[in-house]
């Protein structure tokens, strides 16, 4: 689940891509980019913050992630986002969350 639209409106003229330099993390129908310690991603025209709304468990998740574990991360705010199995998931006190 996402946060409602919010468009991200500092963006300035950086264009995303395969090659601008950003981390790409796929997230459901669209790329979101890892930038400034948060995730946009283009939307008609300009750039919107991708965020998650609300608390979402992410079950059965016995892997432990850390910087050694071989899956990609990306700074999120105050924490680290690994990428796995298609989507992010977040340390959350004793579980993972699925952003």
């Amino acid at each position: 689940m996402t946060a409602p639209h919010q468009e991200h409106t500092d963006h300035g003229t950086h264009r995303h891509g395969p090659d601008c330099g950003h981390t790409a993390v796929p997230h459901g129908d669209h790329v979101d980019y890892a930038h400034d310690g948060h995730l946009h991603r283009e939307h008609g025209g300009h750039w919107d913050e991708c965020e998650p709304a609300g608390h979402s468990a992410h079950e059965g998740h016995e892997h432990v992630h850390h910087d050694e574990c071989g899956h990609a991360w990306v700074p999120h705010g105050d924490h680290v986002d690994y990428l796995h199995d298609g989507h992010r998931h977040a340390e959350h006190g004793d579980h993972w969350d699925d952003h």
